[in-house]
């Protein structure tokens, strides 16, 4: 009795049916997990917070006192990038800006945005984070305090609301100010490795403040930078171990939150949006701490309307401050 013949067509059948269901495998596999990826970019509120019913502090603030923004440059994102719900259509350049605080007891800038050294310092990062990075770069904000005959001498202290590269990038050029930042937040610039190496091989002089206040607009505790209420200053872990928030008081009676990196746009607070997924994983030490902290400033804003929200990022803010005035 003769054998069965088999065709090399029948035989790579044969193959592809061994490995269909593998490979089919595989690629619902990959199918499931980009669906939960992007899944994270669709809006998803954080539950409604309960109501601030504290009271307003009062501010003493003197009459003296000034704030300024100074944009030192942009990154080129979209809105997805920052919350949750967020179109990447929405084309955003995200704010690199300081603010200069006057006021008679010593003036204080919080933040630095980029420094002119951005370029090299971006060589400390990884090379999947410079690819993703396109930026567009202003004069520093040491550059323009000069340029507007700003008497450096007055300048008190740094607080930076972080120790993140693009927080950090021109303290190296305010050489003899203090860089002040509570002691979590400078052990993490210490520890914290590629996001932190700005912060940390730049020649800067840090200062360590507590918070020795009590509470203030519902955070636990608060340092009052000069005991006047004009520059209070609240512990907001969770993007860093040491993050803050930092609250302005004119004498005006207008008040700004500068709520540095908590969210990266407004709609985060207004929205009560976290980050998608991968960028709170790779951007937040704690998340859960961030979302607390997010509806703590979802309360005030809904109690209190006309406190100014500023996100480090976001340029709606820093537009409803003046810019220092310079000869650039």
């Amino acid at each position: 009795m003769s054998e069965p013949v088999t065709s090399d067509k029948t035989e790579k059948r044969s193959f592809w049916r061994r490995r269909r269901r593998p490979i089919l495998g595989v690629g619902i596999s990959l199918a499931v997990s980009a669906g939960l990826v992007f899944s994270t970019f669709v809006a998803s509120p954080l539950p409604a917070p309960a109501p601030f019913d504290g009271p307003v502090p009062v501010s003493s603030a003197p009459a003296e006192m000034a704030v300024y923004a100074i944009p030192t440059g942009v990154t080129h994102r979209s809105a997805a990038f920052a919350y949750r719900g967020g179109s990447f259509r929405d084309k955003r350049d995200f704010a690199m800006t300081a603010v200069l605080v006057r006021h008679p007891k010593g003036d204080v800038l919080v933040d630095t945005g980029f420094g002119r050294a951005v370029a090299r310092q971006l060589e400390l990062m990884p090379a999947w984070f410079r690819m993703m990075t396109s930026y567009s770069l202003d004069h520093s904000a040491a550059e323009q305090l000069d340029a507007a005959h700003y008497d450096r001498g007055k300048l008190r202290a740094v607080y930076l609301t972080h120790g993140h590269w693009d927080h950090a990038s021109g303290i190296g050029e305010l050489a003899g100010t203090p860089i002040a930042v509570p002691a979590e937040e400078h052990r993490f610039i210490e520890d914290g490795g590629w996001i932190t190496a700005v912060a940390r091989t730049q020649n800067a002089k840090y200062e360590e403040y507590s918070f020795d206040g009590g509470p203030y607009l519902g955070f636990p505790k608060s340092h009052d930078v000069y005991g006047d209420g004009a520059i209070v200053v609240v512990p907001a872990p969770g993007h860093t171990p040491g993050s803050v928030i930092v609250f302005l008081s004119l004498p005006s009676g207008k008040r700004y939150a500068l709520v540095g990196d908590l969210v990266w746009q407004r709609e985060g607070i207004t929205e009560r949006e976290e980050r998608p997924f991968i960028q709170r994983t790779l951007g937040d030490t704690d998340p859960e701490a961030v979302r607390v902290a997010i509806l703590r400033m979802a309360a005030l804003s809904e109690r209190w309307p006309d406190l100014v929200i500023v996100p480090a990022h976001d340029r709606r803010g820093f537009d409803e401050m003046p810019r220092l005035p310079t000869t650039l």
